[in-house]
């Protein structure tokens, strides 16, 4: 049987899921720091997975958060709704993010399959392209461009990338193998862009400008690719071969369940305090306030101020959130990390996201039409388009219970046409938009309650949904990822460490952020004098010999 793919490496193959649930744990502390306070700032996924972790270590957490718990993993419920859900951050988990799933599964959270294009979940997909609709449940069943498309896209990847043999080496966590191999594609490919990879394979080459248009419109798997063109095509690369476009899955009542329950949850086995304790209880109830301020203390500690003006020092802190808050809303010490470091945290580019959502009365869409061409089709599929929508899903929570419909979901540009617009004005334009597509079916009279919709650049939180690296962006990436390895810093930057998915190899994929989150665990415990137990060494013990390849600067 082929074992798994997971997101494992490729930059640095490490097994986080193994890591996580060894019985010898995460590693231990001196008895004297049992009880030390650290600095978590910001109470998304990366810095509660961080917070849970050194609690259970036997340190006393202080999370900062400036808006809500969970970050980027926000639910908003429907007034109203029974539990209906406007996912606005991440809302599809791929099975590869096996150290995300190891929470899910600890909290006992109820999943299913995401509704993606192209999957029994979806029920039917439609694919609207230049005024021409097209209806399938299987790829098979669309007109022969788009399988050609999918073809030219698979010979892409074993011709560019030696793709097969790549995953095979993941997937059986060969680190030698999967090392060279992945090694010797980061310069060739950190410099290109994913639509020169594209528009320059042979596969597409002897294809015409439209297969390649109709590859970045609605793509496979998601969804369309071209807001991603830009970007480097290693971080592509990265997202096809560890499985973070496919088998994805959704949880059942909301994402933000996951931090929220890392928040609450008292672990069976911990260190120094006593049973029953958790994240909540060591807070009293809540976060502290957002952070104002960063800086090295005359004791060398470091000092945080959070926005009330209150100043309390710590002997280290973790810093996740998004990498530009550093420069816009923090007041960041700037001898607190390197000048290189600087121009990484300066440099990272954030990609716009947005989305729209209703709340209707039930899921009607799945009542099947009696006349016309689609007759025993649904009256409306998950679609994909060229028009406003971009991606449109649609979330069933029972029959005859209210359910939920995402009518718009758009990336960069697409995202950006909507930022000026409230969100009645956004539902108006989603609806005259699929109106076009389905001119049969009256959404509008299923609509209850209030619509929910975000932008994630206009939130002064956040100034963007996820990191986008674009060509020659790996050194950027190699200096934040790696900052957790802190013996051959500088006393002066040494203590304050930094984790999320923005920090990670796979942004948009909240698998690193838990990954960073753990990388972070270990340099805090290493900081304060700990160690990882030598039947379970952390990934301080394996970044010497496996950690990601240098290019020269």
């Amino acid at each position: 049987m082929n074992p798994s793919v997971t997101v494992f490496g490729p930059d640095f193959p490490f097994a986080f899921d193994d890591w996580l649930v060894h019985p010898a744990g995460l590693g231990a502390l001196p008895t004297e720091r049992l009880g030390t306070e650290v600095a978590i700032v910001g109470a998304g996924m990366a810095g509660l997975t961080a917070a849970y972790e050194l609690m259970k270590l036997g340190l006393k957490p202080v999370v900062y958060e400036a808006s809500r718990l969970g970050g980027r993993l926000r639910s908003q419920a429907f007034e109203g709704g029974q539990g209906v859900v406007a996912e606005l951050g991440g809302m599809r988990f791929p099975a590869s993010s096996r150290a995300f799933w190891h929470y899910v599964d600890l909290l006992g959270l109820r999943t299913q399959p995401f509704p993606n294009p192209l999957t029994p979940a979806a029920g039917c997909t439609v694919v609207d392209l230049g005024g021409q609709t097209h209806w399938a449940h299987t790829l098979d069943e669309l007109p022969p461009l788009f399988r050609e498309v999918a073809v030219a896209w698979d010979q892409a990847l074993e011709a560019g990338a030696g793709f097969s043999g790549l995953q095979q080496a993941l997937r059986e966590r060969d680190v030698p193998r999967l090392k060279a191999l992945w090694d010797r594609l980061v310069p060739l490919w950190d410099d290109r862009t994913f639509y020169d990879f594209v528009a320059q394979s042979p596969a597409f080459a002897r294809l015409s400008f439209r297969h390649r248009e109709v590859f970045g419109q609605v793509g496979f798997g998601t969804g369309g690719w071209d807001s991603d063109f830009p970007n480097s095509m290693l971080e592509i690369l990265r997202v096809v071969l560890t499985g973070c476009d496919e088998d994805q899955h959704l949880i059942v009542g909301g994402v933000q369940q996951v931090p929220q329950g890392l928040w609450q949850h008292a672990p069976a086995q911990l260190a120094h305090w006593p049973a029953g304790t958790s994240l909540a209880s060591l807070h009293g109830g809540a976060p502290r306030a957002g952070v104002k301020a960063l800086r090295r203390a005359a004791s060398g500690h470091l000092a945080v101020t959070d926005t009330w003006g209150d100043t309390r020092e710590y002997a280290a802190v973790l810093v996740t959130c998004q990498s530009w808050l550093l420069t816009t809303q923090i007041a960041c010490e700037e001898t607190l990390f390197s000048q290189p470091l600087w121009m990484a945290l300066d440099r990272t580019r954030y990609m716009q996201s947005s989305k729209t959502f209703v709340m209707v009365d039930r899921p009607f869409w799945k009542d099947l039409r009696d006349s016309g061409p689609q007759q025993g089709w649904p009256q409306m599929g998950m679609t994909l388009t060229d028009r406003l929508t971009r991606g449109t899903y649609l979330f069933d929570n029972g029959p005859d219970r209210p359910a939920a419909i995402c009518l718009s979901y758009a990336w960069m540009g697409d995202a950006l046409k909507m930022l000026p617009h409230g969100t009645e004005k956004r539902v108006e334009l989603a609806l005259s938009a699929l109106q076009k597509i389905y001119p049969d079916v009256d959404i509008r009279s299923h609509i209850i309650g209030d619509p929910i919709s975000v932008s994630w650049e206009a939130d002064p939180h956040f100034l963007g949904a996820f990191k986008g690296a674009l060509p020659g962006h790996y050194r950027y990436n190699h200096r934040m990822y790696g900052h957790f390895m802190q013996d051959t810093l500088p006393a002066a930057e040494r203590g304050i460490f930094l984790a999320g998915d923005d920090v990670s190899w796979t942004p948009a994929w909240v698998e690193g952020a838990v990954q960073t989150a753990l990388n972070a665990v270990w340099g805090i415990v290493h900081h304060l004098g700990g160690a990882s137990h030598a039947a379970n060494p952390g990934p301080g013990e394996a970044y010497p010999l496996i950690g990601p390849v240098a290019l020269p600067e």
